[in-house]
């Protein structure tokens, strides 16, 4: 069979070319490329040859079609402003991004507004960071039979396996740690009560309150949305208080940084005048007046552990046992906390 002259470079190179410049057929291409044991070798090699000449990029969704499979990944975020410059997100995409190299699996991230539905056309499983108001999302997935794996909210009520941090206990062992320094007018910014985390860490902050036999004062709640403009508001009327809290605890590092900046605006010293614990050890907690103590949750183990297990119901059958999981936190102590 005669070989064909090339297509123009002009023109993008297609799997019909392909098979016209190595005289097969496109479902010999096909088998080529998806590495079939059937193919003839003859006809391999001529493939291989023409593949190589034309510099030909295989679609990965003809590949997918092919095989019936999908080696795509799409992480699902809520949108939310900075979102590109949140240490969590961030921190999320780097190990999810990391073992999807590790495990040959394509990473597709969608920033979601929550109320269009996602399209799944050639995704084999989704990874829901966090469930903020797109639920319906996810329960469209499950209802497709996509593989599916929600992280940072432990999803008890839906047959889906999910991976979050134990937010109510690392929040307790700030505020006994707190406690345990002698502070009894302990305080705490919270984040979004719309998150999952934030309602676990204020849960965990009266919890541990009334362990310690300390009267929960409604004054020394302050609920925020996690950014740090409604931190400064609330660490100002904190401070400024008739009775002003000598400890906080802050639902997030980034939080907490800005209260301490208030606080030294105010004249008050870290952690003479006031103790602060924040949640997340972010690095810049490290390059702050005073180095901040935290509650380190596993982060980049909790990403890693979402793509095992996506991989690990995307090749196994429907029946597959889901898995469901709580990682413990760490406290950190640093330079912010001191005894009464």
């Amino acid at each position: 069979m005669t070989r064909t002259k090339k297509p123009s470079s002009k023109k993008a190179v297609s799997i019909e070319d392909v098979a016209r410049l190595a005289g097969v057929s496109i479902t010999t291409v096909s088998r080529v490329i998806n590495k079939f044991a059937t193919v003839k070798n003859k006809h391999r090699v001529k493939v291989l040859d023409a593949i190589k000449e034309l510099k030909f990029q295989p679609s990965v969704f003809a590949q997918r079609l092919a095989t019936g499979k999908s080696n795509v990944i799409a992480l699902v975020i809520p949108r939310y402003e900075g979102v590109f410059y949140s240490f969590y997100a961030l921190e999320l995409i780097r190990g999810i991004g990391t073992l999807c190299s590790v495990l040959k699996l394509d990473l597709l991230l969608h920033l979601t507004d929550t109320r269009t539905r996602l399209n799944l056309k050639g995704v084999g499983g989704v990874i829901f960071a966090d469930i903020i108001g797109n639920r319906h999302q996810l329960e469209d997935a499950l209802a497709q039979n996509v593989p599916c794996v929600v992280i940072n909210n432990y999803v008890e009520d839906l047959d889906v396996s999910c991976i979050a941090i134990d937010n109510s206990g690392g929040a307790q062992t700030a505020v006994n740690y707190l406690v345990g320094l002698g502070h009894k007018k302990i305080a705490h910014i919270a984040g979004d009560l719309a998150t999952q985390a934030a309602a676990k860490r204020l849960e965990g902050y009266k919890h541990a309150l009334k362990k310690n036999n300390i009267p929960l004062g409604e004054e020394y709640v302050f609920k925020t949305d996690y950014s740090r403009g409604q931190a400064r508001i609330a660490a100002e009327n904190m401070i400024k208080a008739f009775e002003p809290a000598t400890a906080v605890f802050v639902a997030s590092d980034s939080m907490a940084l800005e209260v301490m900046t208030v606080a030294r605006e105010l004249g008050k010293e870290i952690p003479k005048d006031l103790s602060i614990i924040g949640f997340d050890d972010n690095p810049s907690g490290l390059d702050a007046p005073v180095a901040l103590t935290t509650v380190r949750q596993p982060l980049i183990k909790m990403a890693e552990e979402s793509v095992k297990e996506l991989n690990r119901l995307m090749i196994k059958d429907k029946d597959t046992k889901i898995k469901k999981a709580l990682l413990p936190t760490e406290l950190v102590i640093r330079e912010s906390c001191r005894p009464l």
